[in-house]
C-alpha cells in the first residue's frame, strides 16, 4: 500500500506537456492521445491535470 502512496506522491506525475516534451511530440498529440484512451488524471491541482507512470507508457504506445 505504500507504493501506491508514494506514485502519487507528486515526484513521478507529470502533465501532458511535459510528457509531450520527455517524448518528443506536440502537446496536441498527448492531449489527443490522452482523449482516445479516456485516460484519467492521477491527480489534479486546479486546472492542471497529472498522470502517472503508466499512463505516461500508453500514452507512449498511442503516439508512436
Amino acid at each position: 500500500m505504500a507504493k501506491k502512496a508514494e506514485e502519487k506522491s507528486g515526484a513521478d506525475l507529470l502533465t501532458a506537456a511535459n510528457i509531450a516534451k520527455e517524448l518528443g511530440v506536440s502537446d496536441g498529440k498527448v492531449k489527443k492521445a490522452i482523449a482516445e484512451l479516456k485516460l484519467a488524471p492521477d491527480a489534479k491541482k486546479g486546472v492542471c491535470c497529472y498522470y502517472g507512470p503508466a499512463a505516461k507508457k500508453k500514452i507512449a504506445a498511442a503516439v508512436k
